[in-house]
């Protein structure tokens, strides 16, 4: 299974804070990948460097066998179109309906016709469990669950080959976190990508994720799964294996 995204020796820092200390690890081709770690640790950081809103200070980190931290702009604008991002929570424009929210990126960056567009908005609503009913709502008008699976079908209308999700179960009740995650899955296996997401959901932990590391201490403490990780006799890992 080839990787789609490559980390070696990842260096992050904010003035003189470290918050990555030399961190490695590959996520290989249509795996659902985590990435955990306590508060503070680097999650989030960890995802805006992958899709291009920052930069580390050193060390190499290739998405689909770009280098991206030497990109040209249509380099750049190239791999933008080749992922989705779903941002924590849901990152809606509130001034737009939901079908102009999943519809933005091809009205953007695509000479489709309107009517193509909406056909493929409607098309991805479907997808992510949500009827045309909601098409014409705001988000406003729509239940946390519901704003989660907008902004999942916004991230997926040019059809990528990379999802990066961050905290997607987030603010969620427990049976609508458990749905996400069954759909996240069915998508995966659907349509052959590759997930990649920040969380620190213990169900989703353990039944959605097929590997995952773990930082702690600007260290990447853990690389594997979770049967790896309940074997561990580390007990700073415990946590994310007990339900604390």
């Amino acid at each position: 299974m080839s990787s789609v995204i490559v980390a070696k020796d990842i260096v992050t820092k904010f003035g003189q804070k470290i918050i990555h200390n030399k961190i490695s690890f590959e996520v290989k081709k249509g795996e659902i990948f985590g990435i955990l770690g306590g508060s503070g640790s680097g999650k989030t950081t960890l995802l805006r460097e992958m899709i291009l809103l920052q930069k580390q200070h050193s060390g190499l980190l290739k998405v689909l066998e770009y280098d991206v931290k030497n990109l040209s702009n249509r380099e750049a604008n190239e791999l933008r179109s080749r992922w989705g991002v779903l941002f924590q929570f849901g990152a809606l424009f509130s001034s737009l309906t939901v079908l102009e929210n999943v519809s933005i990126a091809l009205k953007e960056y695509t000479d489709l016709s309107s009517s193509a567009i909406t056909k493929a908005a409607l098309m991805k609503l479907k997808m992510v469990g949500l009827c045309e009913d909601v098409a014409n709502l705001y988000p406003s008008e729509l239940s946390g669950g519901m704003k989660k699976r907008v902004g999942l079908a916004r991230a997926l209308i040019r059809d990528p080959k990379l999802l990066f999700l961050d905290e997607p179960t987030s603010g969620l009740d427990p049976k609508s976190a458990r749905d996400f995650d069954k759909l996240i899955v069915a998508l995966r296996d659907t349509l052959g990508i590759t997930v990649i997401m920040v969380t620190h959901d213990k169900d989703t932990i353990s039944s959605v994720l097929d590997r995952f590391i773990i930082l702690h201490d600007t260290k990447m403490a853990f690389l594997g799964n979770i049967l790896e990780l309940k074997q561990s006799k580390d007990e700073k890992l415990k946590e994310f294996t007990d339900g604390k």
